[in-house]
């Protein structure tokens, strides 16, 4: 298996769009600017952004060890995954491997980009079922996703499992890592040289407390970013979202780790709280910012707490989920009405 191979043909034999800010890249020295149509009168943001985030990307790399050249960044992850199916899905042939219950967006490109989604359950114990998915997989098999930690079950995949997937799978792995700051173990990140099918996705959204700028994060070999890179927008990432990636990115106060401190231990104190409830028959282990519990009766229950100005998401149409409700953990003030709402449940 060779990622050129894998890459679909028009992409492949893709020029890509070079905009005015590839053509010249500004070493800081004061310029007219005539070259790209852009409202000549200074106010912040009347210039393009960098298209190639160089800011962000040279600080990522610092922290991660991860060179430049194996960085995208993206327009939430959203954008980034479906960069990957654009760049290696061909439509109505190729398929991908998804593993229920899981991210829904990883079914719902799937559809937007007309190539088969092929769902493979987890097993009762919310761990991937590898022999399942290997018999599932064919020639066509392009994209193995793995969300770990998952969502919604909050659990972090088995090392043996993805790596026995990463030896044997024939096409890309993807892990998405949206809440791996919350696990304690290592990012997958850490493996790429090792191996040239893995895709890793993170995001700025949970952690970081950024969701509202929108930053999804890739790592993976040159060769696969620099494939995305012929396909992704020209301008992608709006400087505002640089800006605040960078800053957040630079804070040298500890505030994330701080953020991150504080809801591990609400976490604890949350699910120690429901595991005494009547209401909830069992808590699920998390390795993420949210609680999985099955409930008595999730819909009841569901209702009752929006009466109450509690919203949670209830989860009970998922396969393997039947009776849950899923619990973000909030601010120390936000779990304690929760919990005394749940305690006044009738």
């Amino acid at each position: 298996m060779t990622i050129e191979a894998l890459v679909r043909e028009n992409v492949r034999c893709l020029k890509p769009y070079a905009s005015a800010r590839d053509e010249y890249v500004s070493d800081g020295s004061p310029m007219v600017f005539l070259d790209a149509n852009e409202n000549p009168f200074e106010n912040g943001l009347n210039r393009y952004p960098d298209p190639w985030q160089r800011r962000v990307k040279s600080l990522l790399a610092s922290k991660k060890g991860i060179p430049e050249g194996q960085i995208l960044l993206g327009n939430g992850s959203d954008e980034v995954l479906d960069l990957i199916y654009r760049a290696f899905c061909e439509p109505g042939v190729d398929n991908v491997i998804t593993l229920p219950p899981t991210y829904g967006m990883y079914g719902v490109l799937a559809a937007v980009n007309a190539v088969e989604n092929r769902e493979v359950i987890l097993t009762n114990g919310f761990e991937p079922d590898v022999e399942g998915i290997l018999r599932a997989a064919d020639r066509n098999s392009k994209l193995l996703f793995l969300c770990s930690p998952n969502n919604p079950t909050a659990n972090s995949f088995s090392g043996e499992s993805i790596e026995t997937l990463l030896g044997n799978f024939g096409g890309l792995v993807v892990i998405d890592e949206a809440y791996i700051d919350f696990s304690g173990g290592p990012s997958w990140s850490e493996a790429i040289a090792a191996h040239p099918n893995l895709i890793v996705t993170q995001t700025l959204s949970k952690a970081f407390g950024m969701a509202g700028i929108r930053m999804g994060i890739c790592y993976a070999s040159a060769d696969i970013i620099s494939v995305l890179n012929k396909i992704k927008p020209p301008y992608n990432v709006n400087e505002l979202t640089q800006q605040k990636a960078f800053e957040v990115l630079s804070d040298q106060t500890g505030a994330v780790d701080r953020m991150v401190r504080q809801i591990l231990k609400e976490r604890v104190r949350l699910a120690s709280a429901l595991e005494n409830m009547e209401c909830v028959q069992k808590v699920f282990p998390s390795d993420s910012n949210f609680l999985l519990a099955r409930m008595d009766d999730a819909g009841q229950r569901y209702e009752q707490l929006l009466g109450k100005g509690i919203v949670v998401r209830n989860r009970s149409g998922q396969p393997l989920c039947e009776n849950t409700l899923r619990f973000t953990v909030g601010t120390p003030e936000e779990n304690e009405k929760l919990i005394n709402a749940l305690k006044t449940l009738p």
